[in-house]
């Protein structure tokens, strides 16, 4: 998670995973940190192990399906091409990290985890949440999908009638899912 605005799909998608008892690891960097605790009432901070136990009472969830890394632990797993990753998601996707990512700059390990990604031709999701794009906006976002990054920008559909924001939150990560091949029914599909 970075600091661009949307942190509930970030939350949605994490409560997704977690449901079906899949393995997350979870990387955020301080303003994705601070956008979090401005957009929702969940408050991360201090260590990786107290974030993982929010994160886990949070969710109700199994602390051992979490795993959280420090931006700056540049010996986690998620850092070398060895990892069992399957998929990476960054979710919301700032234009900054974006541009790391694109230039391979691996600035930190969320930029680090995502260069891996592409290197070892790895399922990479990036949401970037910017409007409107700037031309270097949409060249980097170019440059990743030739690359074969998912850019999946979060702009929802309104032709099945929606009717609360959390709808609007479902529709997107039901993409998302689809995307890492997990099985969802979080939004009507359509012709259904």
């Amino acid at each position: 998670m970075t600091g661009a605005s949307g942190a509930e799909y970030t939350l949605r998608l994490f409560e997704c995973c977690l449901q079906k008892n899949i393995q997350v690891q979870f990387i955020t960097s301080q303003p994705g940190q601070i956008v979090l605790g401005m957009e929702t009432e969940l408050k991360l901070g201090g260590s990786p192990q107290k974030m993982q136990q929010k994160l886990a009472d949070y969710f109700n969830a199994d602390p051992e399906l979490i795993t959280v890394y420090s931006k700056d632990q540049w010996t986690a797993p998620p850092a070398s091409g060895s990892s069992v990753a399957d998929a990476m998601v960054v979710c919301p996707c700032s234009m900054g990290s974006l541009a790391s990512i694109a230039v391979g700059s691996s600035e930190n390990l969320i930029h680090r985890a995502a260069d891996v990604a592409i290197k070892e031709r790895r399922t990479l999701i990036l949401v970037p949440r910017e409007t409107p794009f700037s031309s270097i906006h949409l060249e980097n976002m170019l440059k990743l999908s030739r690359l074969g990054v998912v850019i999946l920008p979060p702009n929802p559909g309104f032709y099945h009638g929606v009717k609360s924001v959390a709808e609007l939150v479902d529709f997107i990560v039901a993409r998302i899912l689809d995307q890492l091949g997990i099985d969802n029914d979080l939004s009507p599909r359509w012709g259904n």
